[in-house]
């Protein structure tokens, strides 16, 4: 609906440009034809605006301007843990608070606005505060708004400290992006009302991220969402998409408390309360909103306050630990996480925190650039052993099964797993601990079904809640291949003169000697002077170190 009503709004716009730039050489019969089909044309667009329940009314005021200007709205103390060489272009490592954060839901906005929140502090102080705090977003003051300005600076001292530590870190990012839109910077707290700035939540109704979009509204403001990718979980780019929906509600609207509740319930909802209360006024739309939608904009007046006035209530923000500076990369192969932490010595989960728009581990850059962000103490090792980590391991973390899979879309909603074998565990008892069958194990990682043992230290791709076995590709060992001679994987190497040697046997394949003998197929085919198409003859020897 959105887009039909900007397609209305900037058809009328170019009709009328279309008007004025009218040679001034036309007779006046011409000019009032014209003017006759103008008039004929606006009228037929004033009745799909009607339909489309759109007013064009001017409700802009000159307390409530889009001019962002420099205000300093937050307290400069919130900054004081960063790094100096911290900048927009980075993600800090505060995953710690992130989880802390994780059940820090608000309470619903209904008991708020029902309660009858007391404080020792007077009502002409809070006023005189909001004046003081110069917000180019009118900020008002109500029995509502008292509510929620005592809920984050005296109902939850835990959670508030907790918020302003991340914030630290996050609201320089939001005011930078929305600086760049023209958009008053205020607008970034929004983020403490949708998520207590977690990165990772999820609503009831399956809103994503920091920003919690829902699937269709991130498709609309160009949100990559896939098997692999799912932006709404990248701090900056769903702060971006925010961004430009907010621009859209405020050209809709003219009016910033309209165009922030409508972030929460849509620009129909609150164009309908409009109609209802017959006012554009905020607090006379009030009743005609959601419930849900009510609290919104006294939320974000609460959450304003406590970003400016929190020492005033002894509240000390958490300081995450996190890495001096964060360096970007651009991706142009596909790459998995476990790749660059086995070689770099990573955490994983550092990995995860850092680019949380990364679905499964995997950073798909054969299909375009894809950005990798990485604390600035292993930019150093991943620039020195970049060739190393795309080879690492590729016929594994890369294998044509999953990979074909993960590929299509289709894992049969299967959650991936990486199992590395302890000393004792079989097969057998893997596949119990995650509910699969040895026949499935066997298949996702190319196991010979003779196999018996798997060797201690084997990485095993491992699928909850997975259908029956897939079917085995064409690099896969045909039924009944493998060698079923060798004690455990590999054992049929040998050393010689430094070099590690393995003896072909009937029905191997390149793919899966390499993988028994925990190498990639392009390190075996280079190692030994060999492609991908090269045919292998049982007693040949190849090279496998």
């Amino acid at each position: 609906m959105r887009t039909r009503r900007f397609a209305i709004l900037l058809l009328a716009g170019m009709i009328l440009m279309g008007f004025c730039t009218q040679s001034y050489a036309q007779t006046r019969k011409d000019l009032l034809k014209e003017n006759q089909k103008l008039r004929r044309t606006i009228d037929s667009l004033q009745r799909l605006l009607e339909d489309s329940e759109i007013e064009l009314t001017d409700t802009s005021t000159s307390g409530d301007t889009i001019n962002p200007g420099n205000i300093g709205f937050l307290n400069s103390e919130l900054y004081e843990n960063l790094s100096p060489e911290a900048n927009q272009d980075s993600l800090l490592s505060i995953y710690y608070l992130q989880r802390q954060m994780a059940t820090a839901n608000l309470p619903a906005v209904e008991d708020v606005e029902n309660a009858n929140y007391t404080s020792n502090i007077p009502d002409e102080v809070y006023i005189e505060n909001l004046k003081k705090m110069n917000s180019f977003i009118s900020l008002p003051y109500n029995s509502v708004v008292k509510n929620y300005i005592i809920l984050y600076t005296e109902r939850m001292p835990k959670r508030a400290a907790s918020m302003l530590g991340l914030a630290s870190y996050y609201l320089p990012i939001f005011e930078n992006i929305f600086d760049s839109y023209g958009l008053p910077k205020e607008l970034a707290a929004m983020a403490i009302i949708e998520s207590a700035l977690n990165p990772f939540a999820v609503s009831s109704a399956n809103a994503k991220g920091l920003w919690q979009f829902i699937y269709s509204a991130a498709k609309q403001y160009n949100l990559q969402v896939d098997s692999y990718i799912d932006e709404r979980f990248d701090p900056e780019k769903s702060c971006d998409a925010a961004a430009r929906f907010l621009k859209d509600s405020y050209t809709i609207f003219g009016d910033w408390a309209l165009a922030i509740s409508s972030y929460n319930c849509g620009p129909g909802n609150v164009n309908k309360a409009i109609k209802r209360a017959g006012s554009r006024d905020f607090w006379a739309i009030y009743p005609y909103l959601p419930k849900e939608t009510r609290g919104y904009m006294p939320s974000f007046v609460g959450a304003l306050y406590m970003l400016k006035y929190y020492q005033n209530y002894n509240i000390v923000p958490d300081k995450p630990t996190m890495p001096a500076h964060v360096d970007t990369f651009m991706i142009h192969k596909n790459l998995h996480f476990e790749q660059i932490s086995e070689v770099i010595g990573i955490p994983v989960q550092e990995l995860r925190e850092l680019n949380p728009q990364y679905l499964r581990d995997i950073i798909p850059g054969d299909s375009k650039g894809m950005l990798l962000r990485l604390p600035y103490n292993y930019t150093a090792p991943f620039v020195d052993n970049e060739k190393t980590i795309y080879s690492y391991k590729d016929s594994i973390f890369f294998n044509p099964i999953v990979y074909s899979r993960y590929k299509s879309g289709d894992d049969s909603g299967a959650t991936r797993i990486y199992h590395k074998v302890r000393k004792g565990q079989t097969l057998a008892s893997i596949a119990k601990k995650y509910g699969v069958t040895v026949a499935q194990i066997k298949d996702w990682n190319n196991m010979s079904a003779k196999t018996k043992s798997v060797k201690t230290g084997r990485t095993l791709i491992i699928y909850r809640n997975a259908v029956s076995n897939p079917p085995r590709s064409s690099s896969s060992a045909s039924s009944g291949s493998g060698s079923s001679s060798s004690k455990s994987n590999g054992s049929s190497a040998k050393s010689s003169g430094g070099a590690k040697y393995y003896t072909v046997k009937k029905g191997d394949t390149l793919y899966g000697i390499a993988r028994k003998n925990n190498i990639s197929l392009n390190e075996l085919l280079k190692l030994n002077g060999l492609t991908a198409k090269s045919t292998i003859h049982a007693g040949k020897k190849l090279r496998v170190k």
